[in-house]
């Protein structure tokens, strides 16, 4: 678990390039702007806690596929405001609902009830994270590839005491990252997990102080963007290749070879020839310039 050791960046706000998402009834639900090569999507619903009906599922899921999409986005950082990141789904809007949903679509890169789900991302995503990450907000939440959780925040399964099934990945994701037996304690007993037990337990990967949790991301964000990105990004998808899809370890040690091998003429080759330049040697890191991108 890292622990705030990333260095923070001042916010100037005037450096951001940004769209907005609006529902049917102008409403701005779904938040999006731009910096460098990094898209921030905000749920901007602070009355609901950024609670998700289903406009709100729409916009983020469409969000997310225009992210998927623009080839000038490198990383994408999702993200609540006043001060949560989301409560799950909106109760309200289940309370009325007359029908039982049903989804027939194939499910890969449908749209779920919590909106991008079920996506499969060929880029990374980081979760940041502050107060009510609960039901599915925690489902959102474990979609993403790294979670920056700041130590407000509160975690959980907090469907369990109405009723309410994961069906947005929750019980997929959260044995695959923390365990069977840490992931059944959570979803049997619904009980609240703090920032510190979520590091512990490897539900967050950077636990940031108070306040300071959007800046820490953004700057893990910005560290991503200096790396090759097709080799980044080949390793990333052979990883949940193996987690996910191998029938077996020689499986995903041919897909590790076959998907990793795509990159060799690409970066691998020209970064080796830098090395032997005498960049990155002794276990330096200063490839390149560091991204600075600004809040």
């Amino acid at each position: 678990m890292l622990i705030n050791k990333l260095t923070v960046f001042r916010p100037v706000f005037g450096a951001i390039r940004a769209m907005t998402a609006s529902s049917n009834d102008g409403s701005n639900n779904i938040l999006i702007q731009k910096c460098e090569r990094i898209m921030r999507i905000t749920i901007n619903r602070p009355e609901k806690r950024n609670a998700v009906n289903p406009e709100t599922a729409t916009e983020l899921f469409q969000a997310f596929k225009n992210f998927e999409e623009d080839e000038d986005s490198l990383v994408a950082i999702l993200h609540g405001t006043g001060g949560n990141f989301c409560a799950g789904y909106d109760l309200t809007s289940l309370a009325n609902t007359e029908t039982v949903p049903s989804f027939e679509e194939p499910l890969v890169n449908s749209q779920g009830p919590m909106g991008p789900s079920r996506m499969c991302f060929s880029k990374p995503v980081i979760a940041c994270i502050e107060g009510y990450a609960v039901a599915g907000g925690l489902e959102l939440a474990l979609m993403c590839d790294l979670r920056v959780v700041d130590e407000s925040a509160v975690l959980g399964v907090f469907c369990r005491r109405f009723g309410v099934p994961l069906l947005d990945g929750g019980t997929v994701r959260l044995q695959k990252l923390i365990g069977l037996s840490r992931a059944m304690d959570l979803i049997l007993t619904g009980r609240s997990v703090s920032a510190q037990e979520a590091g512990e337990m490897g539900l967050a990967n950077v636990v940031a102080k108070t306040g300071s949790g959007l800046s820490v991301a953004m700057n893990l964000a910005g560290s991503l963007l200096k790396y090759p990105q097709r080799c980044m990004n080949a390793d990333r998808q052979s990883a949940y290749y193996a987690a996910y899809n191998a029938s077996s370890q020689q499986d995903a040690l041919k897909y590790e070879f076959e998907n990793g091998v795509k990159v060799l003429a690409e970066e691998s080759i020209p970064g080796a020839k830098r090395f032997t330049e005498g960049i990155g040697k002794h276990g330096s890191f200063k490839l390149y310039k560091p991204t600075k991108p600004k809040l």
